[in-house]
């Protein structure tokens, strides 16, 4: 039904209105000054290193396509693949409910160079399982080697974990990796169903889901300063917490979903530091993709309404072959003239 499709939007909103109203809780002291003196007390090294750490996490999202497309067997030139990618992210991480928003940007842009609709709707599938199965590896480790990061956030979230929770999430890898290493038949789940890629590309995939989202968490934890900063781990755990709940939520951009989980993950570091890292990772993971993608949409576009024009002239140029005499009839009448 036609309201089924207003479903996500409303879930996003109600989680951006929810999340904002818990934030004006918690900064209700603070003044914009504060957020902008914590923002010039980040070194100019420490903006340098989040740059490069957005830089590492955008590479690794190209790799999701690239992955995705050697699953396939399809050969697509790796520039166009990484500005897809790139494209494609940029706007799903800001629009949110990104499987839905990323496979009207992918079917686009995939079509054009010869993937038939059912291929990208795998390739889509197949890039969200790469960020999950990433996910899945990253927590896994996280909760083993610090179990007891699931108790700072006993306030917010219904969240019980502990290193027995890491070692089950790494053995749902193992399995994975098991059943591709075996050649398992696919596995079904109702409707779902998992066929185990070729065992290079999941090596390649636990490689690249995993280096993305460590390269978005560098980019809070460059941004962060050092007085309370509890290290990488805690968080990239912090960071993996609330990015799925920014995800599952829909919010657009994650919006106040972010700030809110993170100022309850570290409740030994100053709100107004913590508040500023989360600044710079809005501009340089979220603002700054955002801006150039809509340029390269435009651009495609552009490209693709030219290339289209040009095909239609060509084609009104060229004679109709149906109203041409052929070269015999030619000759038969250029005789009888005779």
């Amino acid at each position: 039904m036609a309201f089924k499709k207003y479903i996500w939007p409303v879930v996003g909103l109600c989680a951006v209105a929810f999340s904002i109203w818990l934030l004006y809780h918690e900064l209700r002291g603070l003044s914009l000054d504060e957020v902008m003196d914590s923002l010039s007390a980040i070194p100019t090294h420490n903006w340098v290193l989040s740059a490069l750490a957005t830089l590492v996490a955008y590479g690794a999202l190209a790799g999701y396509d690239h992955i995705a497309l050697l699953h396939l067997r399809k050969r697509v030139h790796w520039l166009f693949i990484t500005v897809c990618s790139f494209t494609t992210y940029a706007l799903s991480h800001n629009i949110g409910a990104s499987v839905f928003s990323g496979a009207v940007v992918r079917y686009r842009a995939y079509t054009s160079q010869g993937l038939s609709a059912r291929e990208v709707g795998i390739l889509v599938a197949f890039c969200s399982f790469t960020f999950a199965l990433g996910t899945i590896l990253l927590t896994g480790l996280v909760l083993v080697i610090q179990p007891e990061i699931t108790e700072r956030f006993v306030d917010i979230l219904p969240v019980e974990a502990s290193a027995t929770t890491g070692y089950l999430l790494l053995g749902l890898v193992a399995l994975y990796v098991l059943g591709s290493w075996l050649g398992f038949k696919p596995l079904k789940i109702g409707s779902f169903e998992l066929q185990y890629p070729r065992l290079p590309i999941v090596a390649r995939q636990l490689i690249i889901g995993p280096l993305e989202l460590v390269g978005a968490a560098a980019i809070v934890y460059f941004a962060l300063p050092e007085a309370g900063n509890p290290g990488f781990i805690i968080v990239l755990g912090i960071f993996l917490v609330s990015f799925s709940v920014a995800l599952i939520s829909h919010a657009p951009g994650g919006l106040g979903v972010l700030e809110l989980v993170f100022l309850t993950g570290l409740p030994d570091m100053e709100p107004v530091d913590v508040l500023a890292a989360l600044v710079v990772f809005r501009l340089f993971y979220l603002i700054i993709p955002f801006v150039v993608a809509l340029f390269v949409i435009l651009f495609f576009e552009r490209s693709q309404l030219s290339r289209s024009e040009k095909q239609l002239l060509r084609g009104n140029q060229e004679p109709n072959s149906e109203e041409m005499p052929r070269p015999a009839e030619n000759a038969s009448q250029a005789s009888t003239e005779k």
